[in-house]
């Protein structure tokens, strides 16, 4: 069974689409960051979806994200923050449907927890700064490193090579 057949599959029961924060989830959320906002602010500042994807851990139904198909040189950063998180450079198509790399940009942008809400243990990666639930880390990814970040689009902005990189929020 490959990797597209089985994404595929989890969206068709529903896990491909926007999930709510459970009760199992070890998630970013409850971690302290250098940036932190209040629900209220957050909602203000994003967008109903980039709300739910990056304070709530929900995932966008796969092959949702423009940036899925992106394949201009540049940087993509935290919707939420614009830290630099990912360069084009280390971005692959991996069968999935969601913007997939093969490492971060710098190490110290990502942060890792436990994720259980498929019961079995994933490894669920968040911007480091703010918290924004970003994606998965599986480990059949390409060489040189074999991982795979699988990440939300709707987490995601990219700015494309020309172009100065945002302020951070």
């Amino acid at each position: 069974m490959n990797r597209r057949f089985f994404c595929n599959a989890l969206g068709f029961f529903g896990v491909g689409a926007t999930l709510p924060l459970t009760a199992c989830s070890a998630g970013a959320s409850k971690k302290k960051f250098p940036l932190q906002l209040s629900e209220a602010e957050w909602r203000k500042l994003l967008p109903y979806d980039r709300f739910q994807v990056l304070r709530n851990d929900a995932t966008e139904p796969s092959g949702s994200s423009a940036l899925n198909k992106e394949e201009n040189a540049g940087t993509y950063t935290c919707a939420g923050c614009n830290l630099p998180l990912f360069s084009s450079v280390n971005k692959y198509d991996s069968g999935t449907g969601w913007p997939s790399f093969w490492q971060p940009l710098h190490a110290d942008n990502i942060g890792t927890t436990k994720d259980f809400k498929l019961i079995l243990p994933r490894t669920e990666y968040h911007c480091a700064r703010c918290g924004g639930h970003q994606g998965h880390i599986f480990d059949d990814g390409p060489r040189p490193t074999g991982k795979r970040y699988c990440n939300n689009g709707l987490a995601l902005k990219f700015v494309p090579e020309d172009e100065a990189l945002p302020d951070l929020v």
